[in-house]
């Protein structure tokens, strides 16, 4: 589970530089706008009022950090923090200024567009309406790709290593047997006497010579010419 909560970096990549980049106009552009004939009053430069702190300055850095999060995060839930940021700074661009004037005890107010009828309509679009569109765009589609699980997170979760807190235990290596030892065999004592080993056929088992068979008929005639001797 904790595999799926991390997210490459270059999923943000292009909507988090998008976001930076909106969040320093809207957060600047009331302090420059004036040398370019482009600003609400009062139309001089770096001037601090509580209406620019309130309605551009604090969106406009709410937007910044979101953006700065969604890029450099790689921590799910964390880049989700920061494009809900970016959202939620978008959404008060768009329509601050309108919902200001209900709490007229806070004393904010956004002055009044410098310049003709269609310079106007750029300075509403450019300040606060336009900006917020486009903060809000770029950070749901942050939302989106932040919260779908590709088949990149599915293979850099199966393959992630333990954290620190939860490290797989080293397989413990198998207990060998020490080997039983084999009886000695018993040797023959030595001596310094050698027996001659001979070669051949022993004398003694030599085959002795069959007895020669006589005949039935010659022992009875040879039996009695030994008595008559």
């Amino acid at each position: 589970m904790n595999g799926m909560l991390r997210i490459p970096r270059s999923r943000g990549a292009v909507s988090g530089v998008a976001l930076i980049l909106l969040g320093a106009w809207g957060a600047l552009i009331p302090f420059v706008g004036p040398y370019f004939h482009y600003a609400y009053t009062p139309d001089t430069g770096w001037t601090y009022t509580s209406g620019r702190f309130w309605l551009e300055i604090l969106p406009g850095a709410g937007a910044l950090a979101g953006g700065l999060i969604v890029l450099l995060s790689s921590y799910r839930p964390f880049a989700l923090f920061g494009a809900w940021l970016a959202a939620l700074s978008g959404c008060w661009f768009a329509v601050g200024g309108i919902l200001v004037p209900a709490w007229p005890r806070l004393g904010v107010t956004t002055g009044e567009p410098v310049g003709g009828t269609m310079l106007r309509s750029v300075e509403q679009i450019g300040f606060f309406t336009g900006l917020g569109i486009a903060i809000v765009f770029f950070a749901t589609l942050s939302l989106g790709r932040l919260s779908v699980v590709s088949v990149r997170d599915t293979k850099l979760a199966a393959g992630a290593k333990p954290t620190a807190g939860a490290r797989a235990k080293p397989a413990e290596p198998a207990e060998e047997k020490p080997a039983e030892p084999k009886p000695a065999e018993p040797k023959a004592p030595r001596t310094g006497v050698r027996v001659p080993v001979r070669r051949g056929r022993p004398a003694a088992e030599k085959e002795e010579p069959a007895p020669e068979r006589v005949h039935f008929a010659q022992r009875w005639l040879v039996r009695p010419f030994r008595n008559s001797q």
